[in-house]
């Protein structure tokens, strides 16, 4: 795996396979001394050109988790801010030998430019891009999903037959994007509640069926329901009346909640907006998965960099085949 851009470009095994290295990398992350000298020499930027806490962090400690020289760039404050262009700012870290290149931006398709030109030579990760993609978070939000469903440790499985329910901004989601192509991947069931106005114009987006009222949704018993947040910043137009309106309709109320069967799972991939698209009630029970997902976080990405910036042939590191060099 040279690069990873897209959920779809995935096939199940890849998947698979990136999910049982994850497991490895949690085993590690809960070790005394939670380090692997897997990439012991490279160097790792983190290119942000957009604002980020949990991604941006997540990155950073899975990198030197792994042993990398760790160097986070922010648009704000560099050169960019000047009129510099992504490719020159691409060559001059190219130019410092970096091996793998984390990118956040504000353009849909700017982590694929990076990877297919030639500007430099190193593994791309995409950590979102637009309103297109954000492949470590869908993968993140499967692994958490497979832990609560089959059990820590699970390795070779999928979410066959799962039910995941994806409410709320689909339209400017990357996260509804990636989620519903790998949970497909995955052999789950996908559905999106929306209103019409925040639902891209086609009749199954990303292949995921749709429903227009959250009740009738709910009424179908999910075994996940993954909530969005409300990507206002993203909006030029009103695509609702008010945040009062829509955390009627759209929202996991504590009237909603309450009607959950007691193995349904509470996602939101964050920040949260409390109050609005989720109650406090529902992201604070045990059956909400949040922390979990980011906690996770840093077990994917470090399966992400790990298998990017490694020949494919490289087998998954383990506690005691790397622990002795460590």
């Amino acid at each position: 795996m040279r690069h990873l851009l897209s959920t779809k470009d995935l096939s199940r095994d890849d998947a698979i396979t990136l999910l049982d290295v994850a497991e490895e990398m949690a085993e590690v992350s809960s070790r005394e001394v939670k380090k692997l000298p897997a990439l012991r020499g490279k160097t790792v930027v983190n290119l942000f050109f957009e604002d980020s806490t949990r991604t941006r962090i997540s990155f950073e400690a899975a990198a030197k988790r792994l042993s990398a020289d760790v160097i986070n760039f922010a648009a704000k404050g560099s050169s960019v801010s000047k009129g510099e262009s992504l490719k020159d700012t691409v060559q001059t870290l190219g130019a410092m030998g970096v091996d793998g290149i984390v990118i956040r931006h504000g353009a849909s398709g700017a982590p694929r430019v990076l990877a297919d030109s030639a500007w430099i030579d190193a593994a791309v990760v995409n950590a979102g891009d637009g309103t297109h993609e954000h492949p470590t978070q869908a993968l993140l939000d499967a692994f958490t999903m497979r832990r609560r469903i089959h059990g820590v440790g699970s390795r070779g499985r999928d979410l066959d037959g799962v039910r995941v329910l994806i409410v709320g901004d689909v339209l400017h989601s990357r996260v509804a994007r990636s989620n519903a192509w790998l949970l497909r991947t995955l052999g789950a069931h996908v559905t999106f509640a929306a209103p019409p106005t925040l639902l891209p114009s086609t009749p199954e987006p990303f292949g995921a069926a749709v429903h227009h009222d959250l009740d009738v949704a709910l009424a179908e018993d999910p075994d996940v329901v993954m909530m969005l947040r409300i990507q206002q910043e993203r909006m030029n137009e009103a695509f609702f009346p008010n945040p009062r309106e829509y955390t009627r309709h759209w929202g996991l109320t504590a009237q909603r909640f309450a009607r959950f069967d007691v193995r349904t799972l509470v996602m939101h991939p964050g920040p949260m907006n409390r109050g609005l698209e989720i109650a406090g009630v529902a992201a604070d029970d045990p059956r909400s998965t949040i922390v979990e997902q980011v906690e996770n976080g840093v077990s994917v990405r470090m399966a992400a960099l790990y298998l990017t910036m490694t020949s494919e042939a490289t087998p998954a590191p383990t506690s005691t085949s790397q622990e002795a060099t460590a």
